[in-house]
């Protein structure tokens, strides 16, 4: 079995995900070309040089619809005989998509992948493909579903995180991106987006308030609690399925909460004969990778239970990893996989996440994996870990180790 390596990767800002935000005019085949041309031009890949390109978002409806992999692959300077797969695991469809590379390269199907995602909230919205999960009674009513603020809300409840808990995560992930901003530790992997003419729409990500402290949040009401306890009650489907809670305690708002943002990033993975045809040297091994299904109303908590597996599969233990990318879809996702695992903060998101940059769905689990190269190459530090949680009750992992 070969073993897959990471060879570059290449990410867009992140622009507010509404109509002033200044990605707003730009669609999502325009920011996936920006980043397969980066990485097409970084690496010198000229003709058929990669298997495909994996593409995920999570939201495949109009202008994300069809298989948004291939459309971009042609608008964009790659080849044409270059095929596209399109795939959908919610939050953690960028990262699927590498892990779904990693292991056709350790299968011998290809010897290097394109592989990432794309998600423009400001122009098609979270939700508008009406999954049935959902919408669909039949499943809804079964399943107990509720909206994942609930299932963060549940999370808190469950396990005992507090509403000061989740605002000083917040406060904390604001001044490390801000921090990690000023230092250019985003350097590496940004790549502006442009017009036609060439000038810079977006070099940075937009989406951070550096100027966020305990005291601003402490004003901020609930934003899932008219939703939970008055219409549509979603509080009361949580409570038949877990009726040992008395209530649901909500402490989740918009700002300890992932941003919604426009964005993009790919990962070029590859076997060590593909970088040794293309003059590239490794950056990175992709080490393992693993995928879990959990309960779907608390939904959120897949980091724990799909770090457990990809450890025991791996044969490694949780001290044996350096760091960490927990991608911060909600405050109480983050505390509860320091709480399971007994780690430091420190350790983990050191450069600020999601509640600071903003959660671009289907792009986001390969930006994660990204900044965690980055920050292993940049710390000296040797083995790292990303993890999502996933919408309807999954989990996704994936471990690197540097070159």
């Amino acid at each position: 079995m070969s073993d897959a390596y990471i060879y570059d990767t290449v990410r867009t800002p992140r622009g507010k995900g509404r109509k002033d935000g200044s990605l707003h005019e730009v669609t999502a085949v325009r920011l996936s070309t920006n980043v397969l041309n980066a990485l097409r031009e970084r690496n010198g890949l000229e003709g058929h040089a990669v298997e495909d390109v994996i593409w995920g978002n999570a939201t495949q409806v109009m202008e994300q619809g069809g298989c948004l992999a291939r459309t971009a692959v042609l608008a964009s300077d790659l080849d044409e005989r270059i095929p596209g797969l399109s795939i959908n695991r919610f939050c953690a469809s960028g990262m699927e998509a590498v892990n779904l590379a990693a292991n056709q390269i350790r299968g011998g199907a290809g010897d290097a992948y394109i592989a990432g995602g794309v998600e423009c909230m400001s122009r098609v919205a979270m939700g508008s493909d009406g999954a049935a999960i959902a919408v669909d009674p039949s499943v809804a009513m079964d399943q107990y579903f509720v909206p994942q603020g609930i299932s963060a809300d549940i999370i808190a409840t469950e396990y005992g995180i507090t509403r000061e808990q989740a605002d000083h995560l917040a406060v904390t992930s604001q001044q490390r991106a801000k921090a990690a901003w000023d230092d250019n530790r985003f350097a590496k992997s940004v790549v502006p987006v442009r017009d036609q003419n060439g000038l810079t729409i977006l070099d940075h990500d937009e989406y951070m308030r550096p100027q966020t402290d305990m005291q601003s949040l402490g004003s901020l009401n609930p934003a899932f609690q008219a939703m939970g306890e008055v219409m549509p009650g979603f509080d009361k489907i949580a409570l038949m399925k877990y009726p040992h809670l008395e209530r649901i305690n909500h402490i989740h708002h918009a700002g300890n909460s992932s941003g919604i943002v426009d964005g993009a990033a790919g990962v070029l993975v590859g076997s060590k004969a593909f970088g040794e045809a293309h003059g590239l040297k490794p950056r990175a091994v992709i080490r393992a990778t693993a995928k879990i299904g959990l309960d779907p109303t608390i939904m959120l908590t897949g980091p724990v239970p799909v770090t457990e597996h990809i450890l025991k599969t791996s044969g490694m233990n949780i001290a044996d990893i350096d760091l960490f990318e927990v991608n911060e879809a909600f405050s109480s996702v983050v505390l509860r996989f320091m709480q399971a695992f007994d780690v430091d903060h420190d350790r983990v998101n050191v450069n600020g996440g999601a509640i600071a940059m903003g959660h671009p769905l289907g792009a986001t689990g390969a930006i994660i994996i990204g900044t965690l190269l980055d920050e292993l190459e940049r710390s000296g530090k040797s083995t790292g870990l990303a993890t999502l949680c996933v919408a309807s009750g999954m989990g996704a992992a994936t471990i690197i180790e540097r070159i």
